[in-house]
């Protein structure tokens, strides 16, 4: 699995991240990719979290800037939206394909199967947000869309080595999360977690 940190201007956990091969996970917020490869965030979580307005504007001007390089780029969405959720997401589809390798639909809580089913496959996957509880519940189902339909899946808020299990578990192809970028010593438990599915993958 490939591992994401949250953007961060401290050189110690760089420094720590880059050694491990991790890359980071850019907002609209701080675009910046300290010359990280890098997957991009619409902002959505940020602007909930801090109880402020999502920047439309923002988030145009880091595709602008940065999609053609993102791994992959998660499409608008609410936090906890449910179908409303996913309707922002799929108005924002046909626009921003072309911008960038991969996009990626959010589901979220309420979010069946059947809802996302039709809209994926090729360069357009899945980003598992939600809330904690529902997100570790339906992570098994939403892996196994994945790998049915042939495209990618990416775990947010992944900060624990339980959750590394549980998305190599489930078929997950990348997680992100904040622990390293605020706490550098957490990466040997975390990296030490994701290498060992990865060797459990292949022995």
């Amino acid at each position: 699995m490939i591992a994401y940190a949250s953007r961060t201007g401290t050189r110690r956990n760089l420094a720590v991240l880059r050694a491990a091969g991790w890359r980071l996970f850019v907002t609209p917020v701080c675009p910046r990719t300290e010359g990280f490869r890098y997957a991009l965030d619409n902002g959505a979580w940020t602007a909930h979290f801090s109880r402020i307005p999502w920047d439309q504007d923002a988030f145009l001007r880091t595709v602008t800037q940065l999609g053609a390089g993102a791994d992959f780029l998660v499409l608008p969405d609410i936090v906890g939206g449910g179908k409303a959720s996913l309707k922002r997401s799929l108005t924002w589809l046909p626009y921003l394909l072309g911008s960038t390798r991969q996009l990626l639909i959010p589901v979220q809580d309420g979010m069946t199967v059947a809802d996302v089913t039709p809209y994926i496959g090729g360069n357009i996957g899945i980003f598992v947000g939600g809330t904690t509880d529902w997100k570790l519940r339906t992570i098994g189902q939403w892996g196994a869309l994945a790998a049915q339909e042939k495209c990618y899946v990416h775990v947010g808020r992944v900060n624990t080595a339980r959750r590394i299990a549980r998305c190599h578990a489930a078929g997950v192809h990348s997680f992100d999360g904040t622990s390293v970028t605020r706490f550098a010593c957490t990466l040997q438990e975390l990296d030490d977690a994701r290498r060992q599915a990865a060797l459990r993958l292949y022995a």
